[in-house]
Order: structure tokens, then sequence, then C-alpha cells
């Protein structure tokens, strides 16, 4: 009986050290940045249903002081016109709000900007409180909405979307 029980002693006590050494193993890559998450996540543009997310990035603008651009092009895939009455974005990393400054090819600033069915449009954000927080090569991730109405609706809608993805030069 004696004998038994050493057997299985020695065995979880094995079993026990080789866990707590991946363990410690685990941490070690954690702590020094190698098993970095965040920096391994694809870049993504998710909108909700009824729109689709194009291509889009976030530069640095050069000239003046220094800002962030984020562009987001689009498409309106909501199977009807609508009429885009305004929109912004949050960058979640910073807490950075950014003012639009291109809206579907037109200057902020006009009344409203009608999109076919199927049609694409470009938005354009100026970031200029991160230019210090953000450099280039770091992930930022940020959540946007936008108001719009249905072509020949009275009532407004909101839509909301997500993105994330690396600083370019």
């Amino acid at each position: 009986m004696l004998r038994k029980g050493q057997a299985a002693m020695e065995f979880l006590m094995t079993y026990g050290w080789a866990i707590l050494v991946v363990l410690i193993a685990i941490g070690a890559l954690a702590y020094f940045g190698v098993l970095n998450m965040p920096g391994l996540l694809p870049n993504k543009c998710i909108f909700e249903s009824g729109f689709a997310c194009g291509e889009f990035k976030m530069t640095a603008e050069g000239g003046g002081p220094p800002a962030y651009d984020v562009v987001v092009f689009f498409k309106n895939s909501a199977g009807k016109a609508i009429t885009i009455t305004g929109g912004d974005i949050v960058l979640t990393d910073t807490s950075a709000a950014c003012t639009p400054v291109w809206e579907n090819g037109a200057l902020q600033g006009v009344a409203n900007i009608n999109m076919a069915d199927g049609a694409q449009g470009e938005w354009r954000w100026q970031c200029p409180t991160i230019t210090a927080t953000t450099p280039a090569g770091a992930k930022f991730s940020g959540m946007f909405s936008f108001a719009y109405t249905n072509a020949g609706e009275t009532l407004g809608h909101t839509g909301r979307g997500t993105l994330s993805g690396k600083v370019e030069a």
C-alpha cells in the first residue's frame, strides 16, 4: 500500500513541476512582449448590417501642426438610397475625438450627402490630439457612428462600426 502512495505522489509531483515550468515560461514571454496579442491582430473594419467597409488607414498628416488622418471607404448596401447627415469617430485607445473634414468627396459643412444603393463613399477625420501618444507602427482602434435617413423617410437612423489597424507613416 505504501508503494502505491509513493508512486502516485511522484507522478503528481513530476507533472506539477512540469506545469509550473510551462506557466513560468508563458509568463516570461508575455512580460517581455513576445506574446503581444494586440500587435498580432489583423487590421479590421466592421460596419453594421446594410453598410460595408472597404479599405481604411490612419496616417500622419504632414504640413502645419502635426495631426493624424483616419480615412474610411464605405459602401451603401442597405438596398435603398440614403442621405448621410453626419458622422463621428472616437479612438478608443486615446479617447480622442476626431473632427470630420471630408465626407463622400465633399468638404465637411455640406448639408446632406446622398448615396444611391451600391454607391461607395469616403470619410476622412482629423485627429489633432493624438500625435504624441500614437507613433507610426502603433496599433489603434476606434468606434464610429453616423446619422442617416432612408430615401423617402423622415425618421433618422444611426449606423455604427469599429475599426483597428496600424498607424502608417
